[in-house]
């Protein structure tokens, strides 16, 4: 028996929060990532791949287990919460999950939709990589899809980090391409 790879994009966090200077989770370098992202966009797009965009979201006047670690963030109605000029989805095709923690697995339907669109192999972009990135990929892992992370299409404000991370992501969960291969696999 042969199995078919489907490939899926899935945008992580790609909202101004982290990429507006003025934002609270901006940090320098962030937007770097942008250009790579972009063209990655373009080419699942172009060549009908799904495209998935996960952002956090948590709710307005309510407690979040989160504020335990975390200053108060990404409410709600807060435009730190949009997405960045450029890459908000593109019409109903595109689907978007909000999450609550970390990982865009925990607590949504993310797995269940993706199973029932036969993904098999999920190209991971978007930040940090030693936060969110990392807690999607193992999540990912852990519901049987292959996880793939372009290392120039994810960041952290923490580099050393971010390669621990993705010496491990390598190691134990799924792949880390370069930004060139996963274009290739999104063509």
């Amino acid at each position: 028996m042969t199995s078919r790879r489907k490939i899926a994009l899935l945008l992580v966090d790609v909202i101004n929060s982290f990429f507006d200077p003025g934002e609270p989770n901006y940090y320098p370098g962030a937007e770097d990532v942008l250009p790579v992202i972009a063209t990655m966009l373009r080419a699942a797009r172009q060549h009908g791949h799904l495209v998935i965009h996960a952002a956090e979201r948590h709710r307005t006047f309510h407690d979040d287990f989160e504020w335990k670690k975390l200053p108060i963030h990404h409410l709600e109605g807060d435009p730190s919460t949009d997405f960045v000029t450029g890459f908000e989805p593109a019409g109903p095709a595109e689907a978007v999950i909000y999450k609550r923690r970390y990982s865009a697995f925990f607590a949504t339907d993310l797995a269940l939709f993706l199973h029932e669109q036969n993904v098999t192999h999920l190209i991971i972009v978007g930040v940090k990589t030693n936060c969110c990135i990392r807690a999607t990929v193992q999540d990912a892992f852990a519901h049987g899809f292959t996880p793939i992370v372009p290392r120039e299409a994810t960041s952290s404000n923490r580099p050393h980090l971010a390669e621990a991370s993705l010496e491990d992501i390598a190691r134990y969960f799924g792949e880390v391409v370069s930004a060139t291969e996963a274009e290739k696999m999104l063509g």
